[in-house]
């Protein structure tokens, strides 16, 4: 198995400084046909690298194309995760959706800017301080601001008491949904099939290799399966025989209808989180752990906006569009599981609660891993082998 740097394997990603030869680029082993479970943010980067380097991709939806963890994210993409393995993994998924977007151009709807977050007790700062601290000596671009830039940065905000202030700069947020439907797009222009409704409820295996899927709409020959279906990932694997350990954890989000520009940057206040899509909704929830309040009436959205228009004003006046209810796709040690279980290789695994930040970084290192047969570094964290030690 050649082992290759993730340096050689991200062309044109400005974080890796180095562009990969064309050799390297079109060094295809296709491995006959890819069947992709999923049709997510996560399987639609892997379909769309998978088909523009001539891949012979067909991708499985249950029910419709993100529906599933992807319609319910707050879609933050960011780098701000530890340990120190995990932060560089993020912060390469920055750098892959910025030239993704290069790539797409306007038609990917993403908005850059950061984010800006503060605390107003004296223990929460000091964790903040200590935060921000740890990630400037990582490199990451952000920095301790004071109150009067926070107000310069997003001017309709009332942040009340700031005991300290960040601006994390690089960092952006996406519209999960129509961002997923744009890059589908463009895998079936590179020639993937995308059919749905069609749940993969079977496999083919003879011995210790995949023939077949078969799926609620027909059998389909495959010579590779990747599992990209987010909370469904543990029931399909155990169709391989192999275990994926996962927990619950659900996240209540409310989305407004279109309104007027109010903010450019995800903010996260001590009172919820907030940002504003292109399309000028307005999605707000409360943290990123598993959500203890799952009431999803258009009561509780209103009482939630009112909440949250102590930080954003805008939000009094904003009808509830929706309350989503999702469930994040969340491996037990709260990191990704992205790769082919030991001495498998018609099987790829891909779940992970940060697939947004991860997605086209994921699309590209997969679609390196499965059609050139190398193992990336950067991913060696986050195999599945690891639940057994």
């Amino acid at each position: 198995m050649n082992r290759r740097n993730v340096l050689q394997l991200l062309a044109g990603i400005a974080v890796t400084g180095v562009r990969a030869s064309a050799a390297q680029s079109s060094s295809l082993r296709t491995g006959g046909r890819i069947a992709i479970a999923g049709g997510g943010i996560l399987g639609a980067n892997i379909a769309y690298q998978l088909a523009k380097r001539g891949a012979s991709v067909t991708l499985f939806e249950k029910s419709k194309p993100a529906t599933g963890a992807t319609a319910n994210s707050f879609a933050w993409i960011n780098a701000q995760k530890q340990p120190l393995d995990y932060y560089r993994l993020s912060h390469a998924g920055i750098e892959a959706w910025r030239e993704l977007h290069r790539e797409i151009g306007d038609e990917l709807p993403v908005r850059w800017g950061g984010s800006v977050e503060w605390a107003d007790r004296a223990d929460r700062a000091a964790q903040l301080n200590e935060t921000v601290r740890r990630y400037e000596e990582w490199g990451y671009p952000i920095h301790l601001i004071d109150e009067r830039r926070l107000h310069g940065l997003e001017r309709q905000i009332v942040p009340g008491t700031v005991a300290t202030a960040f601006h994390a700069e690089i960092e952006g947020n996406l519209d999960p949904v129509g961002a997923t439907e744009v890059i589908l797009s463009r895998a079936v222009k590179a020639g993937a099939q995308v059919r749905y409704p069609a749940e993969v409820v079977g496999l083919d295996v003879v011995g210790d290799r995949l023939r077949a899927v078969k799926t609620s709409a027909g059998d389909a020959e495959a010579d590779v399966l990747v599992i990209a279906c987010g909370v469904d990932t543990p029931t399909l694997a155990a169709m391989a025989g192999l275990t994926v350990p996962l927990v619950r954890s659900p996240g209540i989000l409310v989305h407004t209808v279109p309104q007027p520009r109010a903010i450019d940057r995800i903010v996260l206040s001590p009172l919820g989180q907030i940002k504003q899509k292109p399309n000028g909704r307005i999605v707000t929830g409360l943290d990123f752990g598993a959500a203890k309040e799952t009431n999803t009436t258009r009561e509780y959205g209103e009482q939630f906006l009112k909440r949250m228009s102590g930080v954003l004003p805008a939000l009094a006046g904003a009808s509830v569009d929706k309350v989503t209810l999702g469930f994040r796709p969340m491996p037990r040690d709260s990191h990704p599981i992205i790769g082919f279980p030991a001495g498998r290789r018609d099987v790829y695994l891909t779940v992970m609660h940060s697939g947004v930040t991860l997605g086209a970084l994921v699309g590209r290192l997969a679609a390196a891993e499965i059609l050139d047969r190398v193992d990336v570094n950067l991913l060696e964290p986050y195999r599945l082998e690891r639940f057994k030690t």
